[in-house]
C-alpha cells in the first residue's frame, strides 16, 4: 500500500483530536532494546515520534488486519501488535503502567474499520430485534426485520380539520362580507335548510351584486360626508343591513316555500 509521506506528516501533526496519545516503549526491529517514543493514535493509524514536540513522525502503523494481545517480555506491561502472514512484522510495545497498558490495548483493538463494521452490524441487528418484539422500544411495531422506517414527527392532522381551514375572504367595498370558517358569525338559518354541500361542509351564499349609486344618492352622500364626521360608520351600517337582508332572501329562495 502506497502512502503519501507529506499527507501523513500533516495528518499526524494537525490539530484534529487524537483517539489516544502517550509515551510507549517500542522494541527495535533489528535490536531487541526498547526505546521510549511518543505515540499518537488517529483513526486506524498509529504514529510514533522520537519526542513529543517532534515535527514529523518516525513511522506509522496501519491497524488493519491485526490483533492486539498481551505478551511475555522482559519489560513490564508489554503487549504486541501482530499481523497475519508469514513475512509480516510484529510490533512489541510496553506501557509505563497497568492502567496505560489497558487503555492502549482497548484503543488499538477498536481502531480498525473491520471492528467498526462489525459494531454497526451488531447495532443494526439489535435495532431490528427491538422493532420485531411486541414489547420493544419502537411501540410494539409488528414489522419484519429490515423494514423499519422512521415515523414522521409532528402532530397528525385529520382530513376533516383540514377541510375547515379558512380560505381567502371576498370583500365588498373594502370589507369582508362572509366567512366560511366553522363558528363564524353568520345570520341564523330560520328556514330549517342547512347551507351545506354534498360533502357536508358549510357553503357560503354567493355575493350580492354591487349596487351602483345614482347621481342623486352620490350628491346626498357627499353632503352627508361634509356635514357629519361619522359618515363612514353610517354607510357601513346601512350596507351591512342590506347585505344581511339579501342573504336572508337568497336562503329563503334556495330552500323553497
Amino acid at each position: 500500500m502506497k502512502l503519501n509521506e507529506r499527507s501523513l506528516a500533516f495528518y499526524a501533526t494537525c490539530d484534529s483530536p487524537a483517539d489516544n496519545a502517550g509515551f510507549l516503549y517500542k522494541r527495535g526491529e533489528r535490536h531487541t532494546a526498547y526505546h521510549r517514543r511518543w505515540f499518537v493514535l488517529k483513526g486506524n493509524m498509529l504514529f510514533y515520534f522520537e519526542e513529543r514536540d517532534s515535527r514529523e513522525p518516525v513511522g506509522v502503523i496501519v491497524l488493519e488486519g491485526c490483533t492486539v494481545e498481551l505478551c511475555d517480555s522482559a519489560e513490564e506491561f508489554a503487549f504486541a501488535i501482530r499481523f497475519g502472514g508469514t513475512k509480516s512484522r510484529t510490533y512489541m510495545l510496553a506501557a509505563e503502567s497497568q492502567a496505560a497498558m489497558e487503555s492502549w490495548v482497548k484503543s488499538l483493538s477498536r481502531a480498525s474499520f473491520d471492528y467498526m463494521r462489525l459494531l454497526v452490524r451488531e447495532l443494526e441487528k439489535q435495532l431490528e430485534e427491538m422493532c420485531w418484539r411486541p414489547d420493544g422500544g419502537c411501540g410494539g411495531c409488528q414489522q419484519s426485520p429490515g423494514s423499519w422506517k422512521p415515523k414522521p414527527s409532528g402532530p397528525k392532522r385529520s382530513p376533516e380539520r383540514l377541510l375547515g381551514l379558512p380560505t381567502i375572504l371576498p370583500k365588498e367595498n373594502g370589507c369582508a362580507v362572509w366567512n366560511n370558517t366553522p363558528g363564524a358569525d353568520r345570520p341564523p338559518d330560520t328556514s330549517g335548510c342547512g347551507g351545506h354541500d354534498g360533502e357536508g361542509n358549510p357553503r357560503p351564499p354567493p355575493l350580492p351584486p354591487r349596487r351602483r349609486a345614482s347621481s342623486s344618492e352620490t350628491g346626498s352622500a357627499g353632503v352627508a360626508a361634509a356635514e357629519s364626521p361619522s359618515t363612514f360608520c353610517w354607510l357601513h351600517e346601512q350596507y351591512g343591513r342590506e347585505v344581511a337582508r339579501l342573504q336572508q332572501d337568497w336562503l329563503e329562495r334556495r330552500c323553497g316555500p
